[in-house]
């Protein structure tokens, strides 16, 4: 049985409104169960909270930048990466170099297959295109989102 668990967190500036991180997190990890409290939020759920990023990689053609950093990002059975908090609040996807000044969301996935979960978040691609598309969930769960 496939274990994967995806936790999000966020500090929360002073300077910034509880609200408009909540809405940053649910805008790319829809359905997390979260945790919100006036200088941090902590999100997590299972696998289907990742359908919307798989799809924004998508539509916003960077899986090649997206592969990099979730391979750079694996260390056993957890992958760790960034996003912009701003991107993210305009429903982008955006791979920081390194944490904002405001803070990123953090994103960690724990997986027992790991290599799989990139291959279906980002997979190999030539000339911009997926080599190959793998389904990540039996029975057509993607669908469901």
């Amino acid at each position: 049985m496939r274990t994967i668990e995806v936790t999000v967190y966020s500090a929360v500036q002073p300077t910034e409104r509880v609200d408009r991180v909540v809405l940053a997190i649910e805008n790319i990890f829809p359905g997390l169960i979260m945790d919100i409290r006036t200088d941090r939020i902590d999100a997590y759920n299972g696998p289907r909270s990742l359908i919307r990023l798989h799809r924004l990689l998508r539509s916003q053609k960077i899986l090649d930048a997206a592969r990099s950093v979730l391979q750079r990002g694996i260390r056993g059975n957890v992958i760790q990466f960034q996003l912009s908090k701003q991107a993210a609040y305009m429903g982008m996807v955006s791979f920081p170099p390194q944490e904002e000044p405001l803070g990123s969301l953090h994103i960690q996935v724990l997986a027992t297959e790991g290599e799989r979960i990139i291959d279906w978040l980002a997979p190999v691609t030539e000339n911009g295109v997926a080599v190959e598309e793998i389904d990540l969930f039996e029975g057509g769960m993607e669908e469901d989102v």
